[in-house]
């Protein structure tokens, strides 16, 4: 009789305990997310030039682009997850820039950021993991794993010091996908 009474003790013990294994491993795969698509349709951004003080013609400075101005792309290749899209990096009429996914389409994945880094992009599983070795700034969580989005690029940033993106799944240390930028 007292055999009976702990071999139950020992199974709820381990009930419990896979219990607590699968809420955890829930919490940090999040598997549901890979038959959830988010998709975000935003319009690239526009801002308007401050209007220049009137004087003579002569001495005009050469006025700012009327709108945005694409200076380097890239298309996205696939690491991790299937990841398909453009990525832009625009200038606009202020002076500021903003990288533009176009037409983006990749798994959705537990904590996803957009990065801006100095890596080169290497196919397949080489690829996968190599954005974190050096320089890099996030440009915050992606906001859908579809559609197009607009990501605003830190006035600070040196934008000659990066030359690819990747969307980047922090809590794995992977890519799902990423470009090389190219000078348009």
């Amino acid at each position: 009789m007292a055999g009976r009474g702990r071999r139950g003790r020992i199974a709820l013990v381990a009930m419990v305990a896979a219990t607590v294994v699968l809420g955890v491993g829930l919490y940090w795969f999040q598997p549901w997310k890979l038959w959830q698509d988010e998709t975000v349709r935003e319009a690239l951004p526009t801002t308007s030039a401050a209007p220049s003080a009137p004087g003579p013609a002569s001495s005009a400075a050469p006025s700012a682009p009327a709108g945005p101005q694409t200076v380097a792309e890239g298309s996205l290749i696939s690491h991790e997850h299937t990841t398909t899209g453009t990525v832009k990096l625009v200038r606009l009429p202020d002076g500021s820039h903003t990288l533009r996914l176009e037409n983006l389409d990749t798994s959705n994945g537990p904590d996803l950021r957009v990065w801006l880094t100095d890596a080169p992009v290497k196919e397949g599983v080489a690829g996968w993991s190599v954005f974190d070795d050096g320089k890099y700034v996030s440009l915050g969580k992606l906001k859908g794993n579809r559609g197009d989005q607009n990501y605003e690029i830190p006035a600070g940033a040196n934008l000659a010091d990066f030359s690819s993106v990747t969307i980047w799944c922090d809590r794995f240390d992977v890519s799902f996908g990423a470009a090389a930028l190219k000078a348009v």
